[in-house]
């Protein structure tokens, strides 16, 4: 009955010291198409897993709501962000790469402010080729904003 015990935690043990690897994934994104998009911040959450960007991006005389993030408090710390970055009516432009489901979705690897300041999320852009050779690799979302 003890030998039990002992296994029985051993495994609760390992499964807990597992778990956060468990969590982690990998960005459901296109890595062949980098994308732009400009907007106005409508809200910016300096959390983790991810810190995260509402922004509000006019497109064909539409309003479309985007959801864009990046890496973790500590990954983004360290490329000069902090909890004051953003406010909501900030306008920024983001640089990154699109869900492949289409959503409003983006990783983001770096915006640049209203004021031409420009802060990586990860540290270097990296876009991998393209499967299409007539494709540019680069798609260009809404460059104004509301």
């Amino acid at each position: 009955m003890r030998t039990l015990r002992t296994l029985a935690l051993g495994v609760i043990a390992a499964l807990v010291a597992a778990s956060p690897l468990l969590a982690h994934h990998d960005w459901p994104v296109d890595r062949t198409k980098q994308i732009t998009v400009t907007g106005t911040v409508t809200a910016y959450r300096w959390a983790d897993p991810h810190v995260m960007i509402e922004l509000d991006v006019q497109a064909n005389g539409t309003i479309e709501k985007w959801k864009v993030g990046g890496s973790n408090k500590k990954n983004s710390a360290a490329n000069g962000w902090d909890k004051n970055t953003l406010k909501p009516g900030d306008v920024i432009t983001g640089i990154g790469f699109r869900f492949k489901d289409g959503s409003n979705a983006a990783q983001l690897q770096k915006i640049v402010m209203a004021n031409g300041k420009e802060m990586d999320l990860y540290g270097q852009l990296r876009v991998l080729p393209a499967a299409d050779p007539t494709s540019s690799g680069r798609e260009r979302r809404a460059v104004t904003s509301r």
